[in-house]
């Protein structure tokens, strides 16, 4: 199961986010939190190659073509827009489309910041520059426990909020 860890860390990273955001804004609700979870797991949409090769793809185009550029700011800006456009009423494309990038950007800083084998992460801001940042190298995508770390975070996050009531989400209120 090649990256299933490092998916996992992403959106348990998501869900944190989103779920600490909601206890801030009374608006953000768990589908708004849900937003930020596929928006942690977008730059990996790339992965996609592992069912549709860039080859088939190219090949079928008659052009090169190459997944890699989902996984830059770039591609994740503009698979929000994409989502943000056509699957999101008109009214909450701006809410939807800021969640969606605060959980690509949490992708982003995870592997950039922590995520790598040579010590240098990927160029994130392709195409405007090929330039590729120094990495922590504290772990591999395939280790399994950021994604327990994640985890125990996400957990302990979902703890506190059972314990936190608003008048709002009050049953016996009138």
């Amino acid at each position: 199961m090649i990256g299933v860890p490092d998916v996992l860390t992403h959106v348990l990273v998501g869900y944190s986010i989103g779920t600490l955001l909601s206890f801030r804004y009374a608006w953000l609700r768990p589908a708004h939190v849900t937003l930020v979870m596929i928006g942690a797991l977008s730059p990996d949409f790339m992965k996609i190659d592992l069912l549709v090769p860039d080859g088939l793809v190219g090949f079928l185009l008659g052009i090169p073509f190459s997944w890699a550029p989902l996984h830059t700011l770039v591609g994740s800006l503009l698979v929000a827009l994409f989502l943000g456009t056509l699957l999101i009423a008109p009214a909450l494309r701006w809410r939807a489309f800021g969640l969606f990038v605060i959980g690509a950007l949490s992708h982003h800083v995870l592997d950039v910041a922590l995520v790598t084998a040579t010590g240098y992460s990927y160029a994130v801001f392709w195409p405007l520059t090929t330039y590729r940042f120094p990495a922590a190298d504290l772990f591999l995508s395939s280790d399994r426990w950021p994604a327990l770390v994640a985890g125990g975070l996400a957990l302990t996050i979902w703890l506190v909020g059972q314990r936190i009531t608003t008048p709002e989400d009050d049953p016996t209120r009138l």
